[in-house]
């Protein structure tokens, strides 16, 4: 299922299955990390960006250097959300995303989180710049 991007917000709907769950049948909180990733991951191959060919081609990776949410209203098993993803600010060798977590059923606010990724080279696991055709699509 494709996401879209609208705004310069880019959405992408996640199904919470029974895994993403904890006794209580809420998701487990770590998981909206990995729905937010998930989120980011989807946009940068929307730009026309696997992360593999950055790996490869270039020898670059993304590595979360910050994660920051608030929790706002539990999501639970089967709902389905719209994760989201925004550029707060970006530079050559990083950027900052603003994700949501919304419910789509009433548009309510599961978790809001404040993302810093930066690009590092394989060799030697230090800060670089981002390809220019990756910027060039960043600021479209």
């Amino acid at each position: 299922m494709p996401g879209t991007a609208s705004s310069a917000t880019f959405r992408w709907p996640v199904r919470v299955y029974y895994e993403d769950t904890d006794a209580g049948g809420v998701v487990y909180y770590a998981n909206y990390l990995k729905f937010f990733e998930r989120a980011r991951t989807e946009w940068l191959r929307e730009l026309g960006f696997e992360q593999e060919d950055l790996r490869r081609r270039y020898g670059l990776v993304f590595a979360v250097r910050r994660a920051c949410v608030d929790y706002l209203t539990p999501a639970r098993f089967d709902d389905r959300l719209v994760v989201t993803a925004s550029i707060a600010r970006s530079g050559r060798a990083g950027l900052d995303f603003l994700q949501e977590a919304i419910r789509a059923v009433d548009a309510r606010h599961c978790a809001r989180g404040e993302m810093s990724i930066v690009c590092l080279r394989l060799d030697d696991w230090r800060p670089a710049r981002m390809p220019r055709e990756l910027l060039e699509a960043i600021a479209r």
